[in-house]
């Protein structure tokens, strides 16, 4: 309890330096290798869950539980004032968008007890595909040339996918579905953030959602009676590494680049967390995809990239 507590510490100063050096204008050469040490913490997430000894709903709660107490010291001395001021709509807005974020690590998490790293991390990263979908058919927005070309590629790319989960059984196929779920979660939080970061800044923001997150994770696996306490130190941890560096440095890293760089830039570069995934569980566990997954996972990337691409026409 003593190493966990004292990591803890260590994680909340190294996060308000973190934080702090985000602030400052960076050089080019910093733009970049910020956005690389982004890919390559997000692309840890999936190893840190699947040592973790513990159900996957508990993982998720430690995960935002962790995030948001490592965040707790840097809001009330930043951004107190900034939170009182939210009208009763916008704590409403961060209620629901942290609700949805809760439900997708929840949904993601489940699907890597069921199906293999790649399958997971390249169909829960189809969310941007579910934005454009969430956008035209209920938000009413024009869907351009460029987005329906990938969302059609990536569609074919996700049916190689769940065919290949098929014939590996079914439950392979519900880890593919869960996943997928995930994404949609991930798209409706995304929708929700749009309007919400037009009013709070990116340290406000997510000290509210990864808390409504938690919080609803909690009620969930209370309801479910899953056991919150007494894992392996080692256990520990890894909920903490999963809090820290996926979620603060990775996460924050893409927001901050977002500063600076062409939105497309970013927004690409976040592709190479399955590839990134993919590859750490090759040399760590020893997972080697399948030539369908392989394939499908391609098409899927390539029909992302063609999704997130600025339109040609305009």
């Amino acid at each position: 309890m003593l190493i966990r507590l004292n990591f803890l510490t260590v994680a909340k100063i190294f996060t308000l330096l973190f934080i702090n050096l985000m602030e400052r204008a960076p050089a080019q050469t910093t733009l970049y290798l910020g956005l690389f040490l982004g890919i390559l913490s997000v692309s840890c997430a999936a190893i840190f869950i699947r040592l973790a000894e513990a159900p996957p709903l508990v993982i998720a709660i430690y995960r935002m539980g962790f995030a948001a107490l490592i965040l707790l010291p840097v809001t009330l001395t930043t951004r107190l004032k900034e939170l009182s001021d939210l009208s009763s709509r916008e704590v409403l807005l961060s209620l629901l968008s942290g609700s949805f974020l809760g439900l997708h690590f929840a949904l993601w998490i489940t699907s890597l007890r069921y199906t293999s790293i790649t399958d997971s991390v390249v169909l829960v990263t189809t969310s941007p595909i579910f934005v454009g979908l969430i956008s035209h058919f209920v938000l009413r927005e024009r869907v351009s040339r460029r987005l329906g070309v990938g969302i059609l590629i990536t569609v074919s790319g996700g049916i190689m996918v769940g065919a290949g989960g098929y014939s590996a059984g079914e439950a392979n196929l519900w880890g593919d579905f869960l996943a997928l779920a995930g994404a949609v979660m991930m798209a409706l939080y995304l929708l929700l953030g749009r309007k919400l970061r037009q009013r709070l800044s990116l340290t406000a923001y997510i000290f509210l959602v990864y808390t409504t997150a938690s919080l609803l994770l909690v009620f969930l696996g209370l309801l479910l009676n899953l056991p919150l306490q007494g894992y392996s130190s080692q256990t520990y941890l890894l909920f903490l590494l999963l809090a820290l560096i996926p979620t603060i440095i990775g996460h924050s890293s893409f927001n901050w680049s977002l500063k600076y760089l062409p939105a497309p830039v970013v927004s690409v570069s976040i592709l190479g967390e399955p590839v990134g995934a993919s590859l750490l569980a090759y040399f760590f566990l020893k997972e080697i995809p399948t030539i369908v997954e392989v394939l499908g996972g391609s098409l899927i990337l390539v029909g992302i990239y063609i999704a997130l691409g600025k339109d040609r026409s305009r």
